[in-house]
């Protein structure tokens, strides 16, 4: 502001009112105070680009190379377009709102204060400063909605779910795609209306003052009718969510069930519509009422928030205490009902199968031999003691580890095997020498990974092992031409590829063997300008300045496997564990994707402890729609579209149509390896152990909760992958199972399986035994172990000597019509870390029985004579052995190979090939095992 802003009767007047300015003239800066400060405001913009706005673009660009390099930069463009649309869109919205308001009031206050006072105020800068108000504020609202990005889209591409909520009979996409967006658009009114309402009584002061010295509080009519329009709109909008209450007492936590109960809908609803209809009412009165009857207004207000205490609190209140609880299930059984049928449809378990089925007392030879399958791929290793194996005897060197143990399925010779494997990762935090060449284009990838079968031990009680060592050794009709593992779930920093520096493969004797990257992965970072923009990146200027570079080189980023995937489809929830699959010559992980949403009516929210189920908290629908596969070797990403029923799925493949490609583009090899995802299995475990009880009166009184932690427990049971023949089918699938327990018992009252194979794929099965008759729980099975002497002995033993006794996870496996418990012993040294697996125990018809073999045990529990073991299969074995003339040929067959396994190991031997003449005394020993196996009556 300065003297030519204001003028009184010709006159200038500074300060205003005060007669004339003073003749001193202020103190001048000095020059060189003043041409710092305009150095410092000429300077600051480029700081402010440096710092600031390239950084964030080097981020975006390399993105976007990111997402090209992958083929979905139509996905990227997608996002981005969108949420740059939604923020400039809605900023300008609410920007030419607030302005015209803002203005408006100005130009008002303006013209009334030259009226009262004589006075002409013009200040030049505030016309621009309440643009750059309405810009700044315009822009922060507008936040939010671009940030709800996906809200937006759900309501523009979201379709009909095909299922109504029975209280107001919509369908359920309305609440999932519809309501949510109203909801946005609702806070963005209020804000904006907020704001404007402030602003114009803010700029509407300065010509009242005058006025309001006189303690003359009136406003003039066109000020009053602008504040009254603002104010009356923003009640309205506040009212308006009153009427979207309505629709979100679907979600009401209040009664004995989620979503709303006998008193939600006879007492809180009719509230809402009232609580409406007197907020629109109070709208009105404002808009009518301002500076007119201020009494009526402050009793209109008044009235309304003592409607809303008394309609959503008391009353409600009332009638829950003495209407309700006095008779409650009568009250609640529709609701009840409701619920039920609403949770198990979201979580798929509105057509689960179930079968009811009385356990044989025993697994009879017959049950054996009908399901040799199953007996030959009971798994005797346990995910933690096999990790601690693996990492002992094939990590190799200090830099490689294995993160977890994953499970599946191969068919060797005609036969499904399970198998449990792990990838041999790299983790450069353990190099030795952590230079930045070392760490980024050296030691640049894991290598191989590690095969067992699930039931085989060697002689001390280590795994055999299918695939092993460095190169991969393998023993079954595998063929991995590409070990190399750039992407994994341990990878987390950058490499640089197709360099002068080539990089390390894996130890070979006195030197190592080197490689050179031929895969197509990442992005191209040949020129000077990538150099610049990854070095920004990533904050390293050795990207810039090292010359290891060539024109074809290549940058691999984003190389955590679920770290890729979120970013490329942050909308999807990710299961905690994906799994390596040997797949053509190539490794490939494969990895479960869900959609969910908490907006499905009367459903029931998952709360679950388990840290690793932490992304599913919240949701109350959930499906296993998407299968995404990543390659290890050059990080290509596909995601499989599988549930194409699926609402959720179908909204987002309308939004991302070159994202997902449909189930029918797997192959069958790739389908063979699909598997029911044990996240979704252990959530629906968990609602079904409740929501069984279909009948209200029995949900009411939770008459048959079942549970999977043992009376007594702290831990639950897992669920368990197995091959099995379930009861109707011919032939055995693999499957993940988990058996149920009656609520504070510990008997067995069921157990629920997760179907993997063909066109089964997905659906459940529950088996319900009889509440009559007792089947052994585990804890139960666990209580006659500890109770056999022989068992009691052998462990007080071994804790004696120092060693330290892994009791592994007690399996029940469904053999037949009968039921086999196993449980796996395992012995680690004092001062040691690898654990030996050394007995096996076995029960059935509440026999217990321990061996060195499983083979050894099962024959004593199932108690078969000498001499029939023909009905008995090798757990060692390929195939089930048959009669005595075909076990004389395989004994032939296994003496002759042998034979050249000795022969090749002298000949090794003779050469000085050790490596080659270790591995042949392996396969002799693993013959000889065979050899003894089959031979044993």
């Amino acid at each position: 502001m300065n003297e030519d802003d204001w003028t009184f009767e010709g006159r200038k007047t500074w300060p205003p009112f005060h007669g004339e300015a003073p003749e001193k003239s202020p103190r001048k800066p000095s020059g060189r105070i003043f041409e710092g400060r305009r150095r410092l405001w000429i300077l600051l913009p480029f700081l402010l680009l440096l710092f600031v706005a390239w950084p964030a673009f080097a981020r975006f660009y390399t993105d976007w190379l990111w997402f090209y390099s992958l083929g979905f930069s139509a996905v990227f463009r997608t996002r981005v377009l969108t949420r740059i649309a939604l923020f400039v869109g809605s900023s300008l919205l609410l920007f030419a709102f607030l302005a015209f308001n803002w203005i408006t009031a100005w130009r008002r206050s303006k013209d009334e204060l030259s009226e009262t006072w004589s006075v002409r105020w013009n200040p030049r800068f505030l016309p621009w400063l309440i643009l750059g108000a309405a810009a700044v504020l315009s822009a922060g609202n507008s936040l939010g909605g671009s940030s709800a990005w996906e809200t937006i889209l759900g309501f523009f591409y979201g379709g009909p779910f095909g299922q109504k909520d029975p209280i107001f009979g919509k369908d359920v996409g309305f609440y999932v795609f519809t309501l949510p967006f109203l909801a946005l658009l609702r806070s963005w009114l209020l804000n904006g209306l907020f704001l404007a309402l402030l602003g114009t009584a803010l700029l509407s002061l300065p010509g009242r003052l005058g006025r309001f010295f006189a303690s003359d509080f009136s406003l003039r009519p066109h000020t009053r009718r602008h504040l009254s329009v603002l104010a009356s709109l923003l009640v309205l909008a506040w009212g308006s969510g009153f009427l979207l209450d309505r629709w979100n007492l679907l979600y009401s936590p209040s009664g004995i069930v989620f979503g709303p109960g006998y008193t939600d809908i006879h007492a809180l609803l009719p509230a809402l519509s009232v609580l409406f209809a007197l907020s629109t009412a109070a709208a009105v009165l404002v808009f009518t009422g301002t500076g007119r009857s201020r009494k009526a207004l402050w009793w209109t207000l008044g009235s309304l928030a003592a409607a809303v205490f008394v309609l959503r609190s008391l009353v409600p209140g009332l009638m829950q205490s003495y209407i309700v609880k006095p008779n409650e299930f009568e009250r609640e059984k529709p609701y009840i009902g409701y619920h039920i049928a609403a949770t198990l449809e979201a979580f798929g378990l509105s057509e689960v199968t179930i079968l009811d089925m009385t356990p044989e007392n025993d697994v009879t030879t017959e049950g054996i031999a009908a399901n040799s399958d199953t007996i030959r791929n009971i798994r005797l290793w346990d995910y933690g003691p096999l990790l601690r194996t693996y990492k002992q005897l094939q990590e190799i060197r200090s830099y490689y580890d294995f993160t977890d143990v994953d499970i599946d399925r191969y068919r060797f010779g005609g036969q499904m095997r399970q198998v449990m494997l792990s990838a041999r990762e790299l983790d450069p935090t353990q190099l030795q020498n952590r230079t930045w060449v070392n760490t980024h284009l050296e030691f640049t990838h894991g290598y191989g990974l590690v095969m067992n079968p699930v039931n085989e031990v060697g002689p001390s009680g280590l795994p055999i092992l299918f695939i092993r060592d460095l190169p991969p050794k393998v023993d079954v009709p595998l063929s991995i031409d590409r070990p190399q593992i750039y992407y994994g779930e341990k990878t987390s920093t950058y490499a640089l590829v197709k360099t002068d520096v080539r990089e390390f493969d894996y130890p070979m004797g006195e030197s190592n063997v080197r490689n050179t990257y031929e895969g197509k992965g990442g992005v191209g970072i040949g020129t000077a300008w990538r150099r610049i923009l990854f070095a920004t990146r990533f904050g390293d200027t050795e990207i810039f300045f090292t010359g290891s570079l060539r024109p074809e080189s290549r940058i691999l980023y984003n190389r955590n496997i679920q770290g890729a995937l979120r970013q490329l489809a942050p909308f999807l929830l990710y299961d905690a564990d994906p799994y390596l699959v040997v797949l053509g010559g190539k490794l490939l992980w494969i990895q479960d994707a869900y959609t969910a949403t908490d907006r499905y009516p009367y459903s029931r929210p998952v709360s679950l402890s388990d840290p690793t189920l932490s992304n599913f908290q919240g949701a109350n629908y959930l499906r296993n729609s998407v299968k995404a596969t990543v390659d290890a070797y050059d990080g290509t990403v596909t995601f499989y579209a599988l549930d194409e029923k699926d609402p959720l799925l179908a909204m987002w493949r309308s939004v991302f149509p070159s994202l997902f490609k449909p189930a029918s583009a797997l192959s069958p090899e790739l389908r063979e390896h699909l598997r029911y995802p044990e996240g979704l299995f252990e959530i629906q475990s968990a609602v079904y152990r409740t929501y069984h009880m279909k009948d209200p009166n029995t949900f009411y009184n939770k008459e048959d909760v079942w549970t999977i932690t043992p009376e007594g427990s702290r831990k639950a049971v897992s669920p368990n992958y197995t091959i099995l023949r379930l009861m109707g089918e011919k032939a055995p699938e693999f499957a993940l199972i988990i058996p149920f327990m009656p609520v504070g018992r510990n008997n067995m009252i069921a157990w629920m399986a997760g179907r993997s194979d063909g066109e089964n794929y997905g659906k459940l099965v529950v088996y319900k035994f009889p509440k009559q008759k007792l089947i052994f729980g585990p804890a139960q099975i666990e209580a006659l172990i500890d109770q056999n002497p022989e068992i009691s002995a052998q462990l007080s033993l071994w804790s004696q000597r120092g060693s330290e006794v892994i009791r592994g996870d007690l399996l029940v496996i469904p053999v037949g019509k009968g039921l086999l418990y196993v449980q796996p012993l395992y012995l680690k040294a004092e001062r040691g870390d690898l654990p030996e697996l050394k007995r096996v125990i076995l029960s059935t018809g509440g026999r217990v029985a321990m061996a060195e073999t499983f083979d050894e045990a099962l024959r004593r529990v199932v108690g078969i004579q000498a001499g029939k073991p023909a009905a008995l299969p090798k757990p060692g074995s390929v195939s089930p052995p048959a009669s005595s003339g075909s076990r004389e040929e395989d004994l032939k067959a296994l003496a002759r190979e042998a034979r050249k396994a000795y022969e090749a190991a002298e000949a090794a031997q003779r050469a000085g090939d050790w490596a080659r003449y270790g591995e042949e005394l392996k396969r002799l020993q693993t013959l000889l095992e065979r050899m003894t196996q089959n031979g044993t009556p």
